[in-house]
């Protein structure tokens, strides 16, 4: 399984569009195919950063979420609205059992 998290911090100006660009995306991406969750949560402490956590069976499913130009587009037009640069990390996870 292929773990992606990542965040954006809006402007003040811009966080509701950021918000409503984010949401958009993150219910397009779940109708992937090698989706198993994608969200978005906003940080209780930071109220302008929004946390991205993400599932994917593999890394051939995420590169293909990657080739989508909706999900290229939504990176773009969030990157011009954000206060910093977003961040993104992708790990290559296992279950544990306990």
């Amino acid at each position: 399984m292929i773990l992606v998290t990542g965040d954006i911090v809006a402007r003040p100006d811009t966080l509701d569009r950021v918000l409503a660009l984010s949401l958009e995306h993150v219910r397009r991406s779940r109708a992937e195919p090698g989706c198993i969750s994608h969200a978005v949560h906003r940080d209780e402490e930071n109220a302008l950063r929004l946390v991205f956590v993400e599932q994917w069976s593999d890394r051939t499913a995420l590169l293909a979420h990657f080739a989508v130009p909706a999900s290229r587009a939504f990176a773009k037009a969030v990157g011009g609205l954000a206060a910093q640069a977003p961040t993104l990390q992708i790990y290559d996870a296992q279950p544990v059992q306990l």
